[in-house]
């Protein structure tokens, strides 16, 4: 049977619980070279589902789907390799095989463009510190304006485009993700498949500029709000957690919208979207527990659709695969 069909019928055995039939169906396929396979499998080994995650695995078969030729491989590796998933994170190595892409792949080329635009250091660090002004002091609050250019911004937003969902909260009791009427945008989160060169460098400068490590920041969160949709005042804080949210970024990425500003109602600041301007604001107190003058909310869109991206921080770094509570 051709790829196609073959993944039809791999789908459908997952469905109807026949898991082990399912990975054996496309193992020996891509065992024959299917790519279309090898891609397929190396997902599976990434996920976790169905067969236990292995990434260094996963990098090998990747690597073989790469070689033979898979557009779609050869992005996800080079994701891969800038964030250290299944091997030691290269910045180096994934511009080198973001080049290689390039040459036949004009999504490559519109990545290599858009990293040559910015200022960076050889191992893709800002090459400059980001001018900023102070808003408040307590939490500490700080606008960047012009942080992203357009063309950055407009990457973001379309690199979350097809995975966007109603939006959720952390349950405090859980840490799990729920939907709840405080918050009613739509969002997609950018995880470390989806971690292009470029959200990686942005990802980056978002370390630099709150003096973390880029491994403490978790999967950079897109978020579009519609008319009348907002995020009701809240707390980034999440009550319970071992590993705290004590920082947050929010990235503007567009404008030709009313609303949607950002109000910190104890502190009588409210910022006005533009795009490629960020806020950075403290969550938290010394000891860890939330500020109560972090409260904040995304005041409702009026008008038009306002897009945002979000970078919540933790106090310690972590594994990307594993999720904020667990410690790299």
């Amino acid at each position: 049977m051709n790829s196609e069909t073959l993944l039809i019928e791999a789908d459908r055995l997952l469905a109807a619980g026949q898991a082990v039939q399912a990975v054996s169906i496309v193992a020996a396929a891509a065992e024959q070279g299917d790519v279309d396979a090898l891609f397929r499998l190396a997902s599976w080994n990434l996920t976790g589902g169905p067969v236990p995650r292995d990434l260094r695995r996963a990098r090998e078969i990747l690597r073989r789907a790469v070689a033979i030729g898979h557009v779609d491989a050869a992005l996800l590796e080079i994701a891969l390799t800038a964030n250290g998933s299944g091997s030691p994170a290269s910045w180096h190595a994934a511009r080198t095989l973001l080049a290689v892409a390039a040459r036949s792949d004009p999504v490559a080329a519109q990545h290599i463009a858009l990293l040559d635009a910015m200022r960076l250091t050889a191992d893709g660090h800002p090459a400059a510190e980001p001018a900023s002004a102070r808003l408040a002091t307590q939490p500490k609050i700080r606008h960047f304006p012009a942080l992203l250019t357009r063309e950055e911004c407009a990457h973001l937003a379309n690199a979350a485009n097809d995975l966007l969902l109603p939006a959720g909260v952390v349950d405090p009791r859980t840490g799990r993700a729920i939907t709840h009427p405080v918050r009613t945008s739509d969002a997609a989160v950018i995880g470390p498949m989806r971690e292009s060169l470029v959200v990686r460098a942005i990802n980056q400068r978002l370390a630099t500029i709150t003096a973390t490590d880029i491994a403490q920041g978790e999967a950079l969160t897109i978020l579009r709000y519609r008319p009348g949709q907002q995020f009701r005042p809240h707390f980034d804080a999440i009550g319970n957690a071992r590993n705290q949210r004590t920082k947050t970024v929010l990235i503007y990425l567009n404008e030709g919208f009313a609303g949607g500003e950002t109000h910190f109602p104890k502190l009588g600041v409210t910022i006005r979207p533009k795009a490629g301007d960020a806020v950075s604001f403290t969550n938290t107190l010394a000891d860890d527990t939330t500020d109560p003058q972090s409260l904040h909310a995304g005041l409702p869109v009026v008008q038009g659709v306002k897009w945002l991206a979000t970078r919540w921080i933790r106090k310690r770094p972590f594994d990307a695969w594993t999720g904020p509570e667990t410690q790299a």
